[in-house]
């Protein structure tokens, strides 16, 4: 796997950059739980004369052990732009964390909004999940394991789930058959050695309890698992009579999945608006 932060650090320099453009505003670094943590803070993309606007949470891939949401500043204010209210959210990252705290961590985030967005001009009956990546897993982990909203205290509030190139939608899969390399032993830091663990923290183990709408995008030059686990998600929401779509982007490799989301004309955001008008 590569990581993302080699990549997408050229870009964080530019989150100096004032997004007030277009009536865009910014709220930085809130805590989301009680502690002033860095890694439980999350920022607000907004405009404030469009109210009530559709919400997305953006949990940032990373391969769970690096990333963070100012990284992503430019999808924050994309999407602002095109007055959807946007939440870009930290959460723990590996060695510190494994994947069930990073879903504790999102839960408590979805939360925080259901509570506050109202305030940036958000509709708290609207709140949609966007993952790249990791991201992808903990989007579809929290929304298909009822153990992590029972935990927040809250029912799920999800709308809809936008995935973007996923990864580890089965991990049981793929840690049982994959190449033991670096990224592989990088991957035991969040998942451990435990193939029952691998189960536990697979979303496809889960998706019998979906039931909102997914978007799903992957890129034809992407990883191999990516591309069977994302139609396998697709075909078994389709079964369960789940709406579903599957689009396959035609050159794009992983990286390129999120990165060609730094132009506001990309067709993947047409995509995004059209999923949450219709649902």
């Amino acid at each position: 796997m590569i990581n993302l932060k080699n990549v997408l650090m050229l870009f964080a320099f530019l989150g100096q950059i004032s997004v007030l453009c277009a009536g865009v505003k910014v709220e930085k670094n809130i805590n989301y739980t009680e502690k002033n943590d860095e890694r439980r803070q999350l920022n607000v993309y907004y405009q404030q004369d469009r109210s009530p606007a559709d919400v997305i949470i953006f949990i940032h891939g990373g391969s769970w052990s690096s990333g963070k949401k100012d990284i992503y500043w430019w999808l924050g204010r994309n999407m602002a732009r095109k007055g959807v209210v946007t939440v870009n959210i930290n959460y723990g990252l590996a060695p510190e964390n494994q994947f069930g705290q990073m879903g504790d961590d999102c839960a408590q985030a979805v939360k925080w909004v259901q509570k506050h967005i109202a305030a940036y001009g958000g509709n708290p009956e609207r709140i949609f999940l966007m993952g790249h990546s990791a991201g992808g897993h903990l989007a579809e982990l929290i929304n298909d394991d009822p153990r992590y909203f029972k935990k927040a205290g809250i029912v799920n509030p999800v709308k809809g789930v936008i995935l973007n190139d996923p990864f580890g939608l089965d991990m049981e899969e793929y840690m049982s058959e994959a190449e033991k390399d670096d990224s592989y032993f990088d991957f035991l830091r969040t998942f451990s050695k435990d193939p029952a663990v691998w189960e536990e923290g697979s979303p496809l183990h889960y998706v019998q309890h979906s039931r909102n709408p997914h978007l799903i995008f992957y890129g034809a030059k992407t990883y191999p698992a990516i591309r069977i686990q994302s139609a396998r998600l697709q075909q078994l929401l389709t079964a369960q009579k789940v709406p579903s779509t599957l689009h396959i982007i035609k050159g794009k490799k992983h990286v390129g999945m999120i990165t060609q989301l730094i132009f506001g004309g990309n067709q993947l955001y047409d995509f995004i608006l059209d999923f949450l008008k219709t649902n």
